[in-house]
């Protein structure tokens, strides 16, 4: 029960409205109990006595009795209930927050589906646990203690017989809650795969349709909803047979009362009334340990939800800031590479590249797919650490500054442009909202932006759709050319950034780019040879090594890796 405790103790915040609320609960159960109480009196002395000044009273009493619990009833259930909103969006927050401080091996170690049910399902299923479960625990426990005393203090003797029965409830509860803490624990599971099922075919979608997999893809979600459907209705079984049977129990201990406590009356040894009061307050009894049966399911979901949800609230972040870590000033000498080496679960990425960027110059990067140059520039922003080495910035480990001020001097211009379902202006001032109008305007003319916005139909405020699909692929990069020079970041890192483009989108987007690229130190992963043959230095990574470091007329030259890789190209372009 250690997952629920740790639930219990996301609530401490909020214990005068807890205390409150259980104010409220034990004046439920006093009220359910006296209700019961009052059968004596009330068939007693009016039935049977026909006692005038009893029927006078009593009514008002009861009167009295549902106002207060209702009341009463009323409140516990706002106060829990804002509480276990209250945690459920506070733990949703904390736990989004925790998720993006994540490193990217995380997130491709994390499908985005089982990231998102994380956050929706597996929580609202711990809502449950902390609102409705412990306000029935609490209540219906109050009840519990009322209504027993009313009927020990009514018939002990008739007390004990009932009381046999509860020993037989613990066996079934605790293998109801078995049972349902495996299936809760298996539809989360399901559902995280059908979530990231659907987050991939939908944002695919183009793809499904130009190879025809629609029916395809409907089948593998049918297949997955079908094992949803299946551990649901397990879920139904377990919940629709757990409170049968404890009415059958129940049903067992009325009729051994009814037929010793109707002996008992007929002897005369006991009253009526006293019987048909322990009867109202033994029937009543069963009503909230029923209810306890099915808190106890709902408990064992939360739990079962909250270990999934935990165990990514208890994980580290692998790239975090270092105890005592200071700002980086901004970059003015360069960035040294010494000899770095990076590995990726195991696998040698890089090895012992040693490199030094001067302030203001453009360095590329070339070379064959999976030779580490998307990897190698990726260290510098401390997306990953290396594994072994440093990489300083104006003499400063990286690692020994804060990635805040680090990140701050970076700006990226990635070939999978990511843009937000917004307006124009929220995504080209991204990363600061408040720069103004002006600014704003001046980074989309300088970006080459500014013609086409002007042709949107709300200019600026124009929502470009989920990954800018009302845009196209020149357009989308030029707004995040535009993103980036707003940042004004003095380290830039271009990643292919036309290679996805059309000859003319490219023209545009390269002009866009030289702008972007002046006075500013440049990291270039380029794929099309011709964009960077004017570049300070080219680069050429051979399987995690640097093989060829020179001017492109000087690679040219020395007729080797580049030369190679440039005689394909140009072969490819004359085909």
């Amino acid at each position: 029960m250690n997952e629920f405790k740790r639930i219990l103790r996301l609530a401490r915040p909020h214990i005068p409205k807890f205390l409150l609320a259980m104010l409220c609960m034990l004046a439920v159960g006093a009220t359910t109990s006296a209700l019961a109480f009052l059968v004596k009196p009330a068939l007693d002395e009016i039935f049977l006595a026909k006692n005038m000044a009893m029927l006078k009273w009593i009514p008002l009493v009861v009167i009295a009795m549902y106002f207060i619990k209702g009341a009463c009833s009323y409140g516990q259930t706002v106060l829990m209930n804002f509480i276990g909103q209250r945690v459920v969006t506070d733990l949703r927050s904390d736990l989004y927050n925790h998720i993006q401080r994540q490193s990217l091996s995380f997130f491709n170690k994390n499908p985005t589906g089982v990231l998102m049910s994380r956050i929706t399902n597996d929580v609202n299923l711990i809502q449950g646990a902390v609102s409705e479960a412990v306000s029935s625990l609490f209540k219906d426990s109050f009840t519990l203690v009322g209504l027993i005393f009313v009927i020990f203090y009514r018939d002990w003797k008739l007390a004990i017989v009932a009381a046999f029965v509860f020993p037989l409830t613990i066996y079934p509860i605790a293998k109801f809650g078995e049972k349902m803490r495996k299936v809760a624990t298996g539809t989360q599971v399901t559902m995280g795969s059908l979530t990231s099922m659907l987050q991939e075919t939908i944002s695919g979608t183009r793809i499904v349709k130009a190879f025809g997999m629609e029916a395809y893809e409907g089948k593998r979600f049918s297949r997955e909803n079908e094992d949803l459907f299946r551990l649901f209705m397990k879920s139904v079984s377990i919940r629709a047979i757990s409170s049968p049977f404890m009415e059958f129990l129940g049903g067992l201990g009325i009729a051994a009362i009814v037929f010793y406590g109707g002996y008992q009356v007929i002897q005369g040894s006991s009253t009526p009334g006293t019987f048909f009061s322990f009867l109202t307050a033994l029937i009543m009894l069963y009503e909230p340990v029923k209810r306890l049966t099915n808190i106890n399911n709902t408990i064992q979901q939360g739990i079962s939800a909250a270990t999934r949800v935990f165990d990514i609230m208890d994980r580290t972040p692998e790239i975090r800031n270092k105890e005592g870590a200071i700002d980086l000033p901004r970059i003015a000498r360069g960035i040294e590479i010494r000899d770095v080496t990076f590995r990726y679960d195991d696998e040698p990425v890089l090895k012992h590249i040693n490199l030094h960027v001067r302030a203001g110059e453009v360095v590329a990067f070339v070379g064959m797919s999976g030779g580490g140059k998307t990897t190698l520039v990726n260290l510098i922003p401390r997306f990953y650490d290396v594994t072994e080495g440093q990489i300083l910035i104006d003499g400063h480990d990286i690692r020994d500054v804060t990635m805040e001020s680090l990140r701050e001097q970076i700006g990226i211009v990635t070939q999978q442009t990511i843009l937000f379902n917004d307006t124009v202006r929220n995504n080209i001032a991204y990363g600061d909202i408040q720069k103004s109008e002006e600014e704003i305007i001046n980074a989309a003319k300088a970006a080459n932006a500014y013609h086409f916005i002007q042709n949107l139909p709300s200019r600026f405020g124009t929502i470009i759709g989920e990954q800018g699909a009302r845009l196209s692929g020149g357009e989308k990069q030029r707004l995040s050319i535009a993103r980036a020079l707003l940042k004004d970041a003095p380290i830039l890192i271009l990643d292919e950034a036309t290679s996805s483009l059309d000859t003319e989108s490219e023209m545009e987007v390269q002009g866009a780019l030289e702008n972007l690229m002046k006075g500013r130190t440049t990291l270039v992963i380029a794929h099309r040879l011709s964009t960077i043959s004017h570049a300070d230095r080219i680069i050429v990574l051979v399987a995690g090594e640097i093989v060829e470091e020179g001017t492109h007329e000087s690679l040219l030259a020395e007729k080797g890796e580049y030369f190679k890789l440039y005689n394909m190209q140009f072969k490819d372009n004359n085909l």
